[in-house]
């Protein structure tokens, strides 16, 4: 069979699905090769979505009209908010999914999508003609033709899977690995790395003392991710929080001799934030304990996911390790951790619409890229297919910046600064992150969602006359007064504040830190009676102000130097005036900014500003 899409994603995983959706509902003919059309999106690591910085990709996903959001409301069996009593930034959203849910609903909805096409098989090869991507190519010599192809291979690319001293050929537990496309991809001159990650045992839900675990519910009030959500339709679940010991510890290193990370046999870094068990026991020996939480995986199948508990340590030593484990004692294992060793394509080879430099037509998501997480990867997916979209319509690129997204961030992270370990999101990398909260993704992305053909102007509009609303009321909460009265004497009195003066205005009251919107609105019934998500727009507009005001400035500077947009082919020899080091690093990076320039280790502000000057008598020539 030879057919020809607008687009060809390879990889049924979280980057494929948003990519492949975001393109098919944009009207192009969109095919998805997967090796398993039955495990599209499949959770093949922890049964969760969000979580600190991850619930705001998951945010913005929804915003620019994606459909992770949707997925992990409409499966949700626990919704937690993390940080609510620390700072704005830093408070996110994260859900306990029914992975078989979560996943059949993802396959029901890609199958069901117009304008699109699955294949199910085996990408071997990307095909090159006339300097750029032509399609490619599935074992058993099946060719499919586009000029664009996404690719999304996970841990796919000649994986290998470890427990104990046993290696097998694999992309995870049941499936088989890419192994010819890794060969493809060096011959077209991309470079590759090698990464490392792992998944826990799994463990039998009735063969596990939870009456000796510490209980950890939901929360009693839901906000769900997306706010085209009407809820949390299925049944709140509890987890179960245990932790391991000194006899665990013992075990532990007891097998080391047969560990595949000790033994040299696995090459690839593994996660730096996330390590093996078996990791922590030795970084970190002078811990007595760590902390295992234990989490259902689905309403129906009886597995436990003891999120905590990486491990490609022999079947043997994992059982001694389980076993030592408060309610743990007589747990039965479904199936035993490993670890996956994979293929990357270092990521400093892409530009920031995720399009390789050296290959047009190509582009990477996910994974592939050297990070870790669903939500990072479904980011990357929903970005680079919307940017084969503009590219399809001849229209500007899409480039979120770093005081715009977290997905911003995380693209520029990887193609400026690249990774030699799974790149992982945290707040901490945002420098913007006041900015950049999870309560305003969609006031800060709706807007390119909707000219991009992806949120209807339903959507939009409401999205316009909320912030319109949360404009007029941060005024009008200036001149708004709140007379002295026994509520706010009462207000003040159990929070310890000293009354000195006969009325306050609204913005006196939300400015002060001992005080939240939810005690303005028992006193002001005016206040009350305006929306939730309103009311905590204003307050923390408010609160935040001076804060908000400086990285504003700060982001308005950053936005001069990435608007200094360098052509892609720049002659950087040109320049002169620059070290050999320099010249190299801007030779192979390639930044698409004067500001992604300045971001690069080792090129200096000097050099930076010779090549301002340049860009300028460039642009001047008659």
């Amino acid at each position: 069979m030879s057919e020809t899409f607008d687009a060809i994603i390879v990889g049924g995983g979280h980057a494929g699905v948003e990519a492949s959706l975001a393109l098919a509902r944009l009207g192009f003919n969109t095919c998805l090769v997967t090796s398993d059309p039955a495990r599209i999106a499949e959770m093949s690591c922890n049964p969760a979505i969000g979580g600190l910085a991850k619930g705001h990709l998951v945010k913005e996903i929804d915003a620019l009209g994606g459909e992770m959001a949707l997925a992990a409301d409409a499966t949700a069996i626990q919704f937690r908010r993390l940080n609510t009593r620390r700072g704005p930034a830093v408070r996110a959203s994260r859900v306990q999914s029914d992975m078989d849910r979560y996943r059949d609903r993802m396959v029901e909805v890609v199958h069901s999508c117009p304008n699109m096409t699955v294949v199910s098989g085996m990408v071997e090869e990307i095909l090159f003609e006339n300097g750029r991507v032509s399609g490619v190519g599935i074992e058993g010599g099946q060719s499919l033709h586009t000029a664009n192809v996404i690719l999304t291979t996970g841990t796919f690319l000649r994986g290998l899977l470890f427990t104990g001293l046993s290696t097998t050929h694999g992309g995870r537990a049941g499936d088989r690995a890419a192994e010819k496309l890794s060969d493809s991809l060096l011959r077209l001159g991309l470079t590759l790395g090698r990464l490392k990650t792992g998944t826990t045992p799994r463990l039998i839900k009735d063969s596990i003392d939870f009456s000796v675990c510490e209980e950890q519910p939901g929360d009693r009030i839901v906000v769900p991710f997306s706010r085209r959500s009407a809820g949390l339709p299925l049944p709140q679940q509890s987890c179960y929080i245990t932790y391991t010991n000194e006899r665990t510890h013992a075990a532990i290193r007891a097998g080391l001799d047969r560990s595949p990370l000790y033994t040299g046999n696995i090459v690839g870094r593994g996660p730096r934030y996330c390590p093996s068990i078996e990791d922590k026991i030795v970084r970190f020996a002078d811990k007595e304990r760590h902390q295992i939480f234990l989490e259902p995986e689905s309403l129906e199948r009886d597995w436990i996911y003891p999120n905590g508990l990486p491990t490609s340590l022999a079947e043997d030593t994992q059982l001694a390790m389980l076993h030592s484990i408060k309610g743990l004692e007589e747990c039965r294992v479904a199936r035993y951790g490993y670890a996956v060793e994979y293929d990357f394509v270092k990521p400093t080879q892409l530009y920031p619409t995720l399009e390789c430099k050296a290959v047009p037509g190509l582009y990477c998501a996910g994974q592939i890229n050297g990070t870790s997480g669903y939500e990072e990867a479904a980011a990357q997916g929903l970005l680079a297919g919307l940017n084969v979209a503009c590219k399809l319509r001849g229209r500007p690129e899409i480039i979120l910046r770093r005081d715009q997204a977290y997905a911003g961030v995380l693209i520029d992270d990887l193609t400026t600064l690249g990774t030699e370990e799974p790149y992982r999101m945290f707040t901490s990398r945002a420098e913007f992150r006041l900015l950049l909260r999870e309560d305003n993704a969609w006031y800060r992305l709706a807007e390119i969602g909707h000219e991009v053909g992806l949120v209807p102007e339903s959507e939009i509009e409401a999205v316009r006359a909320e912030m319109r609303l949360i404009e007029s009321e941060i005024e009008r909460a200036r001149s708004v007064s709140i007379p002295s009265s026994d509520a706010l004497e009462k207000l003040f009195a159990s929070r310890g504040i000293e009354t000195s003066r006969p009325g306050y205005t609204r913005e006196n009251l939300l400015k002060r830190p001992e005080l939240e919107a939810a005690d303005l609105s028992e006193i002001d019934p005016e206040f009350s009676s305006l929306p939730e998500t309103v009311r905590e727009q204003v307050e923390l507009e408010l609160k935040y102000e001076g804060y908000i005001k400086r990285q504003k400035d700060a982001a308005a500077r950053l936005i001069e130097l990435e608007e200094l947009r360098i052509p892609k082919d720049f002659d950087y020899r040109s320049v002169g005036g620059m070290s050999r080091e320099v010249l190299e690093k801007l030779e192979t990076l390639r930044p698409a900014t004067i500001g992604q320039a300045t971001r690069i280790s080792g090129v200096t502000p000097a050099a930076v500003s010779l090549v301002i000057i340049a860009l300028t008598r460039r642009r001047n020539r008659p």
